[in-house]
């Protein structure tokens, strides 16, 4: 069994949900909303201490033709970072359409709840491959 973080990057926020591949369930966890960057990675640091998640995964913005655009090219450079500074295998995944799944509402933090359906669309790809 492994353990799984995803991601909802934002510049504001992050949005981390965590599951395992055992009941392939995604779950809200938290939402990082550190003010500096280096908070932030912080941050994710105690989380992956505390979780040791096996890989992250890190939900993929483009256009809805699937051209990128500049959160495209920041969320890769997260990935990296997250890659680069913890060790931990990072797989990007498509999330043009998490954020039509939920119903965005004018001051909820949605954020964790994007990164669970990040997370439950990287379970339901994965097992389709399986």
């Amino acid at each position: 069994m492994e353990t799984l973080l995803a991601f909802d990057f934002g510049l504001k926020r992050i949005g981390v949900a965590i599951g395992n591949t055992l009941i392939k369930q995604a779950q809200p966890l938290t939402i990082i909303s550190a003010a500096t960057n280096d908070a932030k990675f912080a941050e994710l640091g105690k989380l992956i201490d505390e979780w040791t998640p096996t890989r992250c995964i890190v939900g993929l913005p483009s256009h809805p033709d699937g051209a990128e655009h500049e959160m495209t090219v920041r969320c890769r450079r997260f990935a990296n970072q997250l890659h680069g500074r913890f060790g931990v295998e990072t797989v990007l995944v498509d999330e043009r359409y998490s954020s039509a799944v939920i119903e965005q509402r004018r001051g909820e933090h949605i954020d964790a709840e994007a990164a669970a359906i990040i997370l439950q669309q990287y379970f339901d790809d994965s097992h389709e491959h399986n």
